[in-house]
């Protein structure tokens, strides 16, 4: 019995079903996966959630592939916060996708917009360019990397530009 309890209490989350108020990290992919990738990514994105501790506890994580672009890593910290050893283990993790993929999940000079159903990137240093010539606009769907919960990303992301830190330019 104490097995059974044990193996259902560290079990993969699907990333859906964490509390609204657990914390994410956002990795955005330096170009759209392949389904296939993400396919193939599935069983390390799970073995890596169930195994993330903190001092040796095991934290309440989920990791998901969205639009094909975005590493979301999930935690519920009513559980257990990570450590700076376990934001350490996530980031080795990270880059061990990265030598796997081809992409980097690091370069934060690209801001992703939903234009219909394709991700769009803009560089960080074009974007004013972008709204004076009407390119991104206040409504433009932005993929915010600086939200910080599950929630946020679920049920307001991407969001309208003018509703980001992209507001000053409009």
């Amino acid at each position: 019995m104490g097995f059974q309890s044990s193996a259902i209490k560290h079990m993969y989350i699907p990333f859906q079903q964490l509390p609204a108020n657990s914390r994410v990290w956002i990795y955005q992919a330096s170009r759209s996966l392949t389904d296939a990738e993400i396919e193939s990514l599935q069983p390390a994105l799970q073995i890596f959630s169930v195994e993330w501790t903190s001092h040796g506890q095991k934290l309440q994580a989920s990791a998901q592939i969205f639009h094909n672009r975005f590493l979301v890593i999930g935690n519920n910290e009513d559980v257990n916060s990570p450590s700076g050893c376990s934001i350490d283990a996530s980031v080795r993790f990270v880059k061990q996708l990265e030598e796997l993929l081809n992409v980097s999940f690091f370069d934060r000079t690209q801001l992703a917009f939903l234009q219909g159903n394709t991700v769009a990137v803009v560089p960080l240093k074009e974007v004013k360019e972008g709204v004076n010539a009407g390119v991104i606009k206040p409504d433009s769907l932005y993929f915010d990397s600086t939200i910080n919960t599950a929630g946020q990303v679920l049920q307001e992301w991407p969001k309208p530009a003018k509703e980001t830190w992209l507001s000053r330019y409009f």
